[in-house]
């Protein structure tokens, strides 16, 4: 009889939800700040030219400041780890009991008792580098940035705000009037943001047409919201 084949399962989680997360910040902003500020300007400017410059120089210069808050956010989230990191290296050398107790109460919490999880304590202590590892992750919930995260988070806002700007400006760049331009731009923006809501869901696994669905309703909300202020302070 021959041997019945092993059948391997095989788990598939996403693991770029930071990304994701980076993506989604700078292509909101960018779908939205810069269609409310062109939508603004196209009842005050009747050159669509003048409209599409300063579309560009928002685009521009939100790009740089997006990028510039992802690039500090993460390289405080490093430094934060750092300093944790130090303080329980010293923690498991200066205070064993101390941490021993707190093994003891992060498997209590999974319903483990003191019997059962003292072998793995004491695996542990042998074992330093993992130890601090573990009372990273499971007492403080931290993981460890990876060594380009900064840099990274912020090439990966900018450059999304920069696509997603791009979008409510095409119709001014391809047409002269600014009322059928903003028309095309309102469809074009609520359009892109249903197919990014879709991928995003489909990535993270939260549902296609759902996540579409409350994408495109922030986003176009709060593109309306940007739109109304822009519109109130042309006609103060």
């Amino acid at each position: 009889m021959p041997p019945v084949p092993s059948h391997h399962h095989h788990e598939h989680h996403f693991q770029s939800t930071e990304t994701v997360r980076d993506i989604v910040i700078g292509l909101s902003d960018g779908l939205t700040v810069p269609f409310a500020l062109a939508a603004g300007l196209s009842g005050a400017l009747s050159n669509a030219h003048l409209v599409v410059l300063a579309g560009l120089a928002e685009i521009a210069a939100g790009s740089i400041a997006m990028g510039l808050g992802g690039y500090l956010a993460a390289r405080g989230d490093a430094e934060h780890y750092a300093s944790e990191l130090r303080r329980e290296q010293d923690e498991v050398v200066t205070r064993p009991e101390d941490e021993a107790e707190e093994i003891y109460e992060i498997f209590a919490r999974y319903g483990v008792s003191r019997p059962a999880a003292t072998p793995v304590l004491e695996a542990l202590q042998q074992n330093p580098t993992a130890y601090v590892d573990f009372m990273m992750r499971f007492e403080l919930g931290l993981e460890e940035p990876a060594a380009n995260r900064a840099h990274l988070s912020a090439a990966t806002i900018a450059a999304s705000y920069i696509a997603g700007g791009i979008i409510p400006l095409l119709p001014y760049m391809l047409l002269s009037d600014n009322a059928a331009a903003l028309r095309l731009s309102v469809v074009i923006t609520l359009l892109a943001l249903a197919i990014f809501g879709a991928i995003k869901g489909r990535l993270l696994g939260t549902g296609t047409l759902r996540s579409a669905l409350q994408t495109t309703l922030i986003g176009g909300a709060a593109a309306a919201a940007a739109y109304a202020l822009a519109r109130l302070l042309n006609h103060a």
